[in-house]
């Protein structure tokens, strides 16, 4: 059984991306589109369109175009949406990364992505370089100014007139998203995947040119890139941007700009609905929180809906959807569901085992189909072939079940992903760091819920005779090689890691071990 959207299908242009987000910009042009939250430093649509064109110009004069690939590393400042637009413009790909990233964790997504050009600010410089260091990186500029790099100021030159050429199925962005084993992969989103995405969403969220939204969810990841930054500036929304999260920053951006629409994790919502600062500050403006990348309970949506004095909702999609598949409409709150497929999208739910398709209050694996579904992973067409079949269904891993009312539940996840504030966290990675521990012969992490994060990454470690190691070593010796999102919350020492007679890990027993 095939489940449709019950609502209206949208017009979907054939236009590239920067054309379609920027259509009126022109008629905006003395409207805030960005305000850096922490300075109030604000460009307009007319002064970002204009800065747009003109990194899309130097870059062309540079030679720099269709095929090739920048690499942006930076928090949320405005000036990432005229970085990330004007390689956009100029045919080329943005490769997001994490800045919170290692050096060998940007040295593996530069490699992967063969990007020429690079991105930062100052404050990851260092590990920029040394990430750099062996790839096809030829030039790294900075936002603002610092020895050893290009100033970013020098790369704009004459405007861009008109965007360049590009076919819909060209890619423009390759964010990074982690599989179930091995290294994150390169996801090949689309001009026609984001500009389709765009139009799904803006209009059943009903997000308009009266809107102001924060910013906080980083631009590097699909839902701060689309959600936030292409769709707000498609909409003609005002957008204030945070570099990072600081719960008073956060409240107090809410009462100066008087905030409509919040749009967050769920360990944002943890602190809306029960940190006391929150009653300090005006949030009247506030029409709805519509909260994505992890789930939430029905109970916590309530518990902040009821202090707030408005709608909390969920979304439901990933990094290969664009992000979005699944939204709640405003009036259309039901708790503990995700929303209801977004239009021109077709939803199945199917039985893992078996194939079959199943019918409404079923629990199955959640498929997805639709223009959103993204071209496939680079330089990884076996992980494609796992991920999307013939038929173009992307299976999620994820379970789930759909209502009479198309309402959809996420109940379970068939992959082993980890989800801590919203970044995913392949245990995969972990497990083989770990075996690199001189002392570790064997080794497995689970992730474990957390009222906060979500969930919490644990590890388990059995040491090789004669070995000796704290587990806290253990901590510390991931600590040093991964982001600050991956690093282990607790080690248990063991005696063997459980696993199945086909040598696969059973994560169920080291889950009852840990909650026991």
């Amino acid at each position: 059984m095939i489940h449709h959207s019950p609502l209206p299908d949208v017009e979907i242009p054939e236009r590239p991306l920067t054309t379609f987000v920027f259509r009126d910009a022109s008629s905006r042009a003395g409207k805030a589109a960005l305000i850096d939250g922490p300075s109030g430093r604000v460009v307009t649509y007319g002064e970002l369109d204009d800065a747009v064109r003109r990194l899309a110009g130097g870059l062309t004069a540079k030679g720099f175009g269709r095929g090739q690939t920048l690499a942006i590393m930076a928090p949320n400042i405005p000036e990432y949406a005229v970085v990330f637009h004007g390689v956009a413009m100029s045919g080329g790909t943005v490769t997001t990364i994490n800045p919170t990233y290692t050096a060998e964790e940007v040295q593996h997504q530069l490699t992967d992505a063969g990007a020429t050009i690079m991105v930062t600010i100052p404050m990851f410089l260092e590990t920029a370089k040394k990430g750099a260091e062996g790839t096809k990186v030829e030039e790294l500029y900075v936002l603002g100014e610092a020895d050893g790099a290009l100033p970013f100021a020098s790369l704009p030159g004459a405007p861009l007139a008109e965007h360049a050429e590009v076919a819909a199925d060209d890619v423009v962005v390759l964010p990074y998203s982690s599989g179930t084993t091995g290294l994150s992969k390169g996801v090949m989103l689309t001009h026609h995947n984001l500009v389709a995405n765009i139009c799904q969403v803006v209009e059943p969220a009903d997000l308009v040119e009266g809107d102001t939204v924060v910013a906080v969810l980083p631009f590097f990841h699909i839902y701060g890139m689309q959600v936030l930054m292409n769709c707000g500036l498609s909409a003609g929304a005002t957008i204030v941007t945070m570099p990072r999260f600081d719960l008073e920053l956060f409240l107090q951006l809410h009462q100066d700009h008087a905030i409509t629409r919040s749009f967050v994790a769920p360990p944002i919502v943890v602190a809306l609905a029960k940190h006391p600062i929150v009653d300090s500050y005006d949030l009247s403006a506030l029409e709805q929180v519509f909260s994505g990348a992890a789930p939430l309970s029905a109970e916590l949506a309530t518990e902040a809906g009821n202090r707030l004095g408005c709608e909390v909702v969920q979304g439901y999609g990933m990094t290969e959807l664009s992000p979005v598949t699944h939204l709640t409409p405003k009036g259309q709150f039901k708790p503990g569901s995700v929303g209801v497929t977004v239009p021109n999208t077709e939803l199945m739910i199917v039985e893992p085992a078996s194939g079959d398709s199943l019918g409404v209050d079923q629990d199955g694996e959640v498929w997805v189909r639709g223009p959103q579904v993204m071209k496939g992973y680079l330089n990884n067409p076996s992980a494609t072939a796992s991920t999307i079949d013939d038929d173009g269904w992307l299976h999620t891993g994820d379970v789930g079940r759909v209502d009479g009312d198309g309402h959809l539940y996420i109940v379970d996840r068939l992959k082993e992903l980890i989800k801590y504030k919203g970044f995913q966290v392949p245990p995969a990675e972990l497990e083989a760091l770990l075996l690199t521990h001189p002392a570790v012969a064997d080794a497995a992490v689970i992730g474990l819920p957390d009222d906060e994060a979500g969930e919490v990454p644990v590890g388990f470690v059995a040491l090789k005779a004669d070995q000796s190691v704290t587990p806290d070593e253990i901590k510390a010796f991931v600590a040093d090689r991964v982001a600050h999102y991956k690093r282990l919350r607790e080690v248990t020492i063991v005696d063997t890691i459980p696993k199945s007679a086909s040598g696969k890990i059973l994560r169920r027993v080291l889950r009852d071990q840990a909650t026991g």
